[in-house]
């Protein structure tokens, strides 16, 4: 169960944390893996570490956010693989502000990254799908797009047009054999949780690892492990009649 044997799967945002696990784990179930990335040497580290456990794997640079690199990109791969099976849109970037601290130039930073980025590589996805005659599509949601999060204005518009996004894409083609879901995550310990902390509470990140590890109910934050055993269960054939939802990995936030 759970094979992605021979499929190709594209992962934008593999150069670290839950792209990464992502990109691993579907290189150690069979899938000829994309690993894309802004920052070409996080995508190679990543490669590396798929091809050290017998995994088929290509590293490409790409700027989500900008429409001639991703055609680019996944031109590229059709060009080398006659297909994309598998597109899981990871990439994305967080912010956190009000509506009043927010500047312009912040919450367009975040639009370009994590709205744009996923119509753009979706866009893509979807053509190359088509041609072949089907696909599924993964796209990294939050649990910032079902509740309210303070400081989180712009991430959390982010996010909720990821959801819809998601629902628009499941409902536009799902006749066309082609499946499109999300997940939301709530906090997962990732580099770029051990970044904020670094930056904004130096001497202190110990203290703050454990408050924010608390704040969660279940008592601790997710592991990106744990987002990768959705995301490929999601991806895989065991889930064929999943389109057009939203799945919370939360550590209960949702529920309380």
């Amino acid at each position: 169960m759970f094979r992605l044997d021979g499929k190709v799967a594209a992962v934008t945002g593999a150069g670290s944390g839950i792209g990464e696990a992502i990109a691993v784990l579907f290189g150690r179930q069979g899938a000829v893996v994309q690993a894309l990335d802004l920052d070409q040497a996080a995508a190679g580290r990543t490669a590396d570490k798929i091809r050290a456990a017998a995994g088929h794997v290509d590293a490409r640079r790409v700027d989500v956010g900008d429409a001639a690199s991703v055609t680019a990109v996944f031109d590229a791969i059709a060009a080398d693989h006659g297909k994309i099976d598998v597109l899981v849109n990871n990439a994305g970037i967080a912010h956190v502000g009000t509506v009043e601290t927010t500047t312009e130039a912040d919450f367009d930073r975040v639009f370009r990254v994590n709205v744009k980025g996923i119509y753009l590589c979706a866009q893509a996805g979807v053509r190359q799908m088509l041609r072949q005659g089907g696909g599924v599509i993964l796209n990294m949601a939050s649990t910032a797009a079902h509740v309210g999060i303070p400081d989180r204005f712009a991430y959390s518009m982010s996010k909720g047009a990821v959801h819809t996004m998601t629902m628009s894409i499941a409902a536009d083609y799902v006749k066309k054999n082609i499946r499109c879901n999300c997940i939301s995550p709530a906090r997962v310990h990732t580099p770029f949780v051990d970044g904020y902390l670094a930056k904004n509470y130096p001497g202190r990140e110990k203290e703050m690892f454990r408050t924010l590890s608390e704040a969660q109910p279940i008592g601790r934050m997710g592991r990106p492990e744990e987002v990768a055993a959705l995301a490929l269960y999601l991806c895989s054939d065991e889930a064929a009649f999943i389109t057009g939802q939203a799945y919370p990995i939360d550590g209960g936030v949702l529920a309380t």
